[in-house]
């Protein structure tokens, strides 16, 4: 189940904990008792709060970038926190361990998001934009969804996506390299 909701804060930290504590609600899940202050209804307002402003924050172009830059600090500690307290359970060494894993998952995911969109941004079309953003807020909701539900499932999910993460960023690096590249021959030239 970790590997889902770390792999979904990366995405976007505000509708996994929301996500969490309404299904803790719903009585769908028990959380850790470290996680208890999820199902408070003042934490589930102030994160779907955040989500909506992320929401709108999210699919103005080159203001995305910033926010995602920004939230580089907000969604890896909270993903790893998450760990740590729903691993209270198990011996420090596996509860470090959890937490370290669950920051590179989120990590992974939340440089994939990044990556993807300063190659998106650029496009003058403002749809491509919004239609990542929408995909990856849904995205968020659902693998919270199927980590609580199918945890296995989602672990396989998490490690399809992760490749592709991989892959994208190896795509846009490729892509920076040609750009320099071309740069640096318009330069000399």
């Amino acid at each position: 189940m970790l590997a889902g909701t770390s792999f979904a804060a990366g995405l976007n930290v505000y509708a996994t904990l929301a996500t969490l504590g309404l299904l803790s609600r719903g009585g769908v899940i028990a959380l850790p008792a470290g996680l208890d202050a999820l199902r408070s209804w003042w934490i589930i307002a102030v994160c779907l709060a955040l989500f909506v402003l992320e929401f709108f924050a999210d699919k103005i172009p080159a203001f995305d970038l910033i926010w995602n830059a920004l939230h580089t600090f907000v969604r890896i500690p909270i993903a790893a926190v998450l760990a740590w307290v729903a691993t209270a359970h198990l011996s420090p060494g596996m509860q470090l361990g959890s937490a370290a894993l669950a920051a590179l998952i989120a990590f992974a995911a939340h440089g994939g998001k990044t990556a993807l969109r300063a190659a998106v941004t650029p496009s003058p079309e403002p749809f491509s934009n919004m239609a990542l953003s929408f995909g990856e807020d849904a995205g968020a909701i659902a693998l919270t969804w199927i980590a609580v539900q199918h945890p296995y499932a989602a672990a396989v999910v998490v490690l399809i996506l992760l490749i592709a993460v991989l892959l994208v960023m190896r795509w846009v690096l490729r892509a920076l390299r040609g750009l320099f590249a071309r740069a640096r021959m318009a330069l000399a030239g």
